[in-house]
């Protein structure tokens, strides 16, 4: 929320108002001359007092916040949404499988180093004193050549960042449909208020109606508490829809890590796009190719199948070069009175070859577990391809029938506004009785409450039908950012009532239908 220090900014706004209500009162002319001019009458008069006092209390006021877009809505959700900020910690933690990987296939050096002091105590046959000082130092260098499970085990971390990849994919493409079933979900409650509200005042103003003509005598008193009892449910149906709308903003806030007010509206004639190919067997087969749970699947299997090799390589020999240098320096007294020292460093280097005979029976047990392992990713891998398939199967039905069903809609919103005219007319000249307005507006908003609906759906299901083939991304939000542009709560207006009917004109008491 914004606020202003001083009338700088707000000055021409109260002026103006006060233009508006009051006409300018004496006194403020002179003052706004000699504030442009750049300084103070001497003498202010009362008047241009209270004006100035009125200018700082309206810069005080609040200034009202510009509704936000699916756009802006979605940049705030990727800085602050916290499953995303997860998705993107874990992403760069499977990316370290790569390297660690490659570590088991390249050279081991290891350093080691000593200081011994040996002490010997004789007492027979005589008695002496021995001592021993060592000190020495080694390095050891281990180069595999062959190990075929640590090369299994490096193919094993790159598919490991691969599939790292692959899941921070589809948490971007989770965020993308949170945020918007998040966003259109607000929409829908937002819509819902401003049509309860639309209807209470529509019922209100009936109601008003009604109790004037049974005053005059020109209704009967049936009009009056059937109006006073569809005010009342619009009271609890509006109060229903503002603690409807708080949970949506609530559920948005929870991704965007901040409060939201109004968000733009659809335009009532926006232009929602179809699918492109229209052609529901493509969709499936490429939602069984390029959806990410599939290609997630598909590494897993193959990581599995590694696996597999890895624990076969049990039974296999393994040839190490091993390298080693070192130095040593010893001294001390090892006979009465006899001094020994030595210094001197070694190296060596060999091929070390390491045949495992016999383990228990555990290599074969660990290779069945495996391959078994293994045998479940397949499986996994299939039902992953028919799911992505089904999910844009549905999702392209929920769009094609969502478009048809939004025209639909369309056309029975503009019959619903047309009988709502209809009646209002009718209840004028005295052929249609309250209750018969009330059933139109309803029908009204209901229509309206359904097609708002209808089209958040249908662009949901558009996005879920891209998001389920990985085709999804920002443009996509781009694009249905631009539908966005209608301020909220202006296409709920009711039509305007028809004119007051002449002087002398009743309505009649009753009418009779058909």
């Amino acid at each position: 929320m914004r606020f202003a220090l001083c009338p700088a900014r707000s000055a021409a706004h109260a002026v103006a108002s006060n233009v508006a209500s009051n006409g300018v009162p004496i006194g403020v002319s002179d003052a706004l001359s000699e504030g442009r001019r750049g300084r103070l009458p001497h003498a202010p008069s009362r008047a241009a007092s209270g004006v100035a006092l009125a200018l700082c209390l309206a810069a005080l006021l609040p200034l009202p916040a510009s509704a936000a877009d699916l756009l802006q809505v979605y940049r705030e959700a990727q800085s602050n949404d916290a499953q995303f900020a997860s998705a993107r910690a874990q992403l760069a933690a499977s990316q370290e499988r790569l390297p660690q990987g490659r570590a088991g296939l390249l050279p081991q050096i290891n350093g080691v180093a000593g200081v011994t002091r040996t002490k010997i105590d004789q007492s027979a046959p005589i008695d002496a004193n021995r001592f021993l000082n060592n000190k020495n130092w080694a390095l050891q260098l281990t180069q595999p050549l062959f190990r075929w499970d640590r090369w299994e085990t490096y193919k094993q971390g790159e598919l490991a960042a691969l599939a790292g990849e692959v899941t921070f994919s589809q948490a971007q493409l989770d965020l993308i449909t949170r945020t918007a079933q998040a966003y259109f979900d607000v929409l829908a409650a937002q819509d819902n208020l401003y049509l309860a509200g639309a209807q209470k005042r529509a019922i209100a103003e009936q109601l008003e109606q009604a109790k004037r003509n049974f005053e005059v005598g020109t209704a009967t008193i049936t009009d009056t508490n059937d109006a006073q009892a569809r005010y009342d449910l619009a009271v609890s149906t509006e109060i229903a829809a503002q603690n409807e709308l708080e949970v949506r903003r609530a559920t948005l806030q929870q991704i965007t890590g901040r409060p939201v007010d109004e968000l733009m509206g659809l335009r009532p004639a926006a232009d929602i796009p179809g699918p492109q190919p229209a052609d529901v067997n493509l969709w499936a087969q490429q939602a069984e190719q390029t959806n990410p749970q599939v290609s997630l699947a598909r590494y897993n299997l193959e990581t599995a199948q590694r696996e597999y090799n890895k624990a076969r390589a049990g039974h296999l020999p393994s040839v190490d070069l091993v390298a080693s240098y070192g130095y040593q320096d010893s001294s001390g007294l090892i006979q009465q009175q006899v001094n020994v020292a030595s210094r001197y460093n070694s190296a060596q280097i060999g091929v070390q070859l390491t045949i495992p005979i016999y383990a228990g029976g555990q290599i074969q047990s660990r290779a069945r577990e495996t391959l078994a392992l293994a045998d479940r990713a397949a499986s996994d891998l299939e039902f992953a391809r028919r799911t992505a398939a089904q999910n844009a199967r549905q999702t392209f039905s929920g769009v094609s029938n969502g478009l048809a069903q939004v025209r639909a809609l369309e056309a029975a919103e503009r019959s619903a506004q047309t009988a709502v005219e209809s009646n209002r007319l009718g209840y004028e000249v005295g052929v249609r009785i309250n209750i018969d307005v009330l059933n139109a507006e309803a029908q009204l908003f209901s229509t309206r409450r359904d097609l708002a609906r209808a089209r958040y759906d249908t662009i949901m299901n558009g996005l879920r039908l891209k998001a389920a083939t990985g085709s999804l991304s920002e443009d996509d939000l781009v694009q249905i950012n631009t539908l966005l542009t209608l301020p909220p709560g202006s296409m709920y207006k009711l039509p305007e009532p028809p004119k007051a009917a002449a002087p002398g004109a009743k309505p009649a008491r009753t009418a009779k239908r058909g």
